[in-house]
């Protein structure tokens, strides 16, 4: 998410993998409960990858939609900065497949748009993905949920065009980016999501639906040559690769794999292309490179996103790191909290308590010395529900 280079029409649904998609179910139909709530997750999932995190975060939800807590209606990529990078579709094809989903890939637009430009001719391509996400919150059966994990350029133009159908229909958007802050010189130092589109950013908390904004960092971020650090009002937390990927199932542990091979790193490592996995239903299924895991393995992964897809499903974590229905949960390991928040244009944001609040919330960590070790097991425990 944060310290990366980045951060994206109705596509066939992940590369068709819906079509073979049954091969791969591990989760008995009868397991699946009835989702109360409908997700959209919009990612900068790219390949090669940005930063991995997106992929961590894809095999999350798609875990919570396979236990059958929510129902995933798309994944939405941003669209690519750079002409090296692309939407992983791959990535999508491949969870799809595991788990037996269909989800589709819709694409974001490659430059802020405003309302008053929408019906411009040279727009309405690039406007696919947007119009496509309007569409999949009009006709959901269920409430939506929406998860930013990158620019907020999308949703926050969907948004400012349709405020009745978000009034009526989401029920919440999960907002990870920005700085807990509540200093406002340090809040003037851009978290790299809001620096993508600051307006789109300071946009989402003006929509007429819950937001429930998850701060990448309570301080702003130092130097990228200064490890990240964080605090009670950030959601950043960090492990040892090596403490989840040899618990997860082998093809889950090849999804990984493929997606670490398409990286700038592991592309520089290798002087024949052919190695880098390029058939990703067959790399899937194939036999696991151990001596890779166990080098992927020993690479750190920060994180951010986990609490809140987690929260919107309906479920929360205690101090060990054990994932409990909200209802149930008694000593959780981070709260929302109802707050006043304040956004210009510029992306600077600051915050209040209102305990009066009703649709703002803020993420707040409720034991800072569990919260790594309890989100790690918590994410662990939800990535082996792959087989």
């Amino acid at each position: 998410m944060t310290y990366r280079i980045s951060r994206r029409s109705l596509l066939a649904a992940a590369g068709g993998a819906a079509a073979l998609a049954f091969g791969g179910i591990g989760w008995a139909a009868e397991n699946r409960k009835k989702p109360k709530v409908a997700v959209l997750h919009v990612t900068d999932l790219f390949r090669p990858f940005a930063d991995p995190d997106d992929h961590w975060d894809l095999a999350c939800t798609y875990a919570l939609a396979l236990r059958g807590d929510v129902e995933l209606l798309a994944v939405m990529i941003d669209h690519p900065p750079r002409a090296d990078f692309d939407p992983d579709v791959q990535a999508v094809a491949q969870m799809n497949y595991l788990t037996g989903l269909a989800a589709p890939v819709i694409v974001g637009a490659p430059r802020r748009i405003e309302p008053g430009e929408v019906d411009r001719p040279e727009n309405r391509a690039v406007l696919g993905g947007m119009r496509a996400l309007v569409d999949l919150l009009r006709k959901s059966s269920l409430p939506v949920v929406i998860h930013i994990l990158g620019s907020s350029r999308d949703v926050a133009l969907a948004g400012k065009l349709e405020p009745k159908l978000f009034a009526e229909k989401c029920a919440g958007i999960y907002l990870n980016a920005g700085s807990g802050t509540p200093d406002k010189a340090l809040a003037e130092r851009l978290e790299y999501n809001v620096a993508l589109d600051p307006a789109s950013y300071g946009a989402i908390f003006e929509l007429p639906c819950p937001v429930y904004w998850l701060p990448c960092f309570d301080v702003a971020p130092g130097p990228k040559d200064n490890p990240l650090s964080s605090g009670p009002y950030g959601t950043y937390y960090r492990f040892q690769q090596k403490e989840i990927l040899p618990r997860l199932s082998a093809r889950c542990q090849n999804y990984f794999a493929f997606a670490f091979k398409q990286g700038f790193s592991e592309r520089a490592r290798q002087q024949n292309l052919e190695t880098l996995a390029p058939h990703w239903l067959h790399y899937l299924e194939g036999p696991n490179d151990r001596e890779f895991l166990i080098r992927l393995g020993n690479f750190p992964r920060n994180m951010w996103c986990t609490g809140g897809f987690l929260h919107a499903a309906g479920l929360g974590v205690d101090l060990a790191g054990k994932i409990t229905p909200l209802e149930e949960l008694k000593s959780p390991l981070f709260t929302f909290d109802p707050v006043q928040v304040e956004c210009n244009a510029a992306g600077i944001t600051s915050w209040k308590p209102d305990p009066q609040s009703r649709n703002r919330h803020l993420f707040h960590i409720r034991d800072e010395a569990h919260y790594g070790k309890g989100m790690t097991a918590a994410m662990c425990s939800l990535l082996k529900t792959f087989s």
